[in-house]
């Protein structure tokens, strides 16, 4: 099987890099690397912006965003889309919303190690053609990924973390917190938990904005 990326520089032309990710988007639509592809209905690939500053990792697509092909289209979407707006001045289409693994797992469990590892390489794609500055990772196995730690997410929450750089040398950092369904089941904590969490990503991406790099939110918002 192909890699899904080879060790070609991301291209700074933003037309090329929209070219990228669209053959992309064309190559994991196909996808055949794990036991996910059996049971799917479609490959949720993700959505949004994919020239944004800020992206948003979840776990796995759902019943719901299996048959539509969109991540976060339930209840846990709902809120996601709620809580951006409050706290971020945000509508999902000015950020970019993907996952660890773009096909459901079954009965909607955990995914499991070797499918993590079989589709990270499609996130990682994402990440570089996206090159956003901010990543907010939602709940413990978007956050684990990516952080490289086996701590769970209410130990990694409340903190900004380097992630790595891009491209042209800013760092991405990184803002772990809850799922929207761990929040939706844990009532008025966690979602407090989680407002204050994406006020701190507004703020970075104001502090990026202010130290010149480009980002288009201001910093600000209440928790």
């Amino acid at each position: 099987m192909a890699p899904v990326a080879d060790d070609s520089p991301v291209p700074a032309d933003r037309a090329e890099r929209a070219a990228a990710f669209a053959e992309l988007r064309d190559r994991a639509l196909e996808c055949r690397r794990c036991r996910l592809a059996e049971g799917r209905t479609q490959v949720v690939f993700g959505s949004g912006d994919p020239d944004a500053d800020l992206m948003f990792v979840g776990e796995g697509p759902g019943a719901e965003e299996d048959r539509q092909g969109v991540p976060f289209v339930g209840r846990s979407g709902q809120l996601l889309d709620r809580l951006m707006a409050e706290e971020m001045d945000l509508t999902r289409d000015r950020a970019y919303i993907a996952n660890v693994v773009k096909c459901r797992p079954p009965d909607n469990r955990d995914p499991k190690p070797d499918e993590i590892e079989a589709c990270r390489p499609w996130l990682e794609a994402q990440v570089d053609l996206i090159g956003p500055k901010v990543i907010v990772t939602l709940g413990n196995f978007s956050s684990r990924l990516l952080l490289d730690t086996r701590e769970g997410i209410t130990r990694l929450r409340g903190s900004v973390y380097p992630y790595r750089d891009r491209p042209d040398g800013t760092p991405v950092q990184l803002v772990p917190t809850f799922h929207p369904a761990a929040v939706l089941r844990g009532g008025g904590e966690p979602m407090a938990g989680m407002r204050a969490d994406l006020v701190r990503a507004k703020q970075t991406l104001g502090t990026a904005a202010s130290a010149g790099t480009g980002a288009s939110v201001d910093a600000g918002g209440s928790a």
